[in-house]
């Protein structure tokens, strides 16, 4: 079984469109939770233009109250977003190589040049008792390398399958990424997955073996608005447990 952990960015965005607290990220993740999902999700960028700091600290005191509930917490690992790490301690960390003004996430670490700090990293984080994760492109050199750090996992950065996937041309592309990610579990790295996931790819992917959690929220939303979320996430949570006709 793969867990789904639902990025809640989009649910901030728009509460933040009109200056109220609707729709309230709380609320809302904790409705989510009660559809049975496992985890959530929040990048609180630098700028604060949908998840801001305090949502963090709020949703860590949602996920408490739950068994197994995890929280997700990805930015750029600047001294900001650390010092919220330290006062929050979420189950998990990804650290995202995003420049502060980027619209989105679009690459992941190249560890030739970042070994150090990630590695630096990846100790502080377990030093706090957080799972650290690292966005990373589907390359098995880059696997290898994160083996090296000491990060307990990679997230697996999948834009690139997802276009593939829209052109029905995917077979190579999806090769890529089940390689890295047989590698990544022979290193004793665990395997997350995010990026452009959405209803109609999501399946395909999760034939790759060793994926232990993806990580969706703007197609999730968008489909949301369409079907309604109760049916979105009863639809994704089958897919995740291999259980959708």
């Amino acid at each position: 079984m793969t867990a789904l952990s639902v990025n809640l960015n989009k649910i901030a965005l728009l509460r933040n469109s009109r200056g109220r607290d609707y729709p309230n990220v709380v609320t809302y993740g904790r409705h989510l939770i009660e559809l049975g999902v496992q985890g959530l999700t929040v990048h609180p960028r630098q700028d604060q233009r949908h998840t801001k700091d305090q949502d963090v600290h709020d949703l860590r005191e949602l996920v408490a109250a739950f068994d197994g509930i995890e929280l997700n917490v990805e930015g750029y690992p600047d001294e900001r977003f650390l010092q919220l790490i330290l006062a929050t301690r979420p189950h998990q960390c990804t650290l995202v190589p995003d420049a502060p003004d980027q619209l989105t996430s679009d690459h992941g670490w190249d560890l030739h040049q970042h070994f150090d700090r990630i590695e630096t990293l990846a100790q502080q984080l377990r030093s706090i008792g957080v799972r650290s994760s690292i966005f990373l492109d589907p390359d098995c050199q880059q696997v290898e390398l994160a083996a090296k750090t000491g990060v307990d996992r990679i997230e697996l950065y999948t834009e690139s399958y997802a276009n593939a996937h829209a052109q029905d041309d995917f077979d190579d592309v999806l090769l890529a990424y089940s390689q890295a990610a047989k590698l990544a579990s022979q290193l004793g790295l665990g395997v997350n997955a995010g990026h452009d996931l959405d209803l109609d790819n999501l399946a395909d992917f999760l034939t790759i073996p060793h994926i232990l959690e993806v990580s969706i929220g703007h197609a999730l939303t968008v489909e949301s608005l369409y079907q309604g979320v109760d049916s979105v996430i009863k639809q994704y949570l089958q897919i995740c447990t291999g259980m959708a006709q």
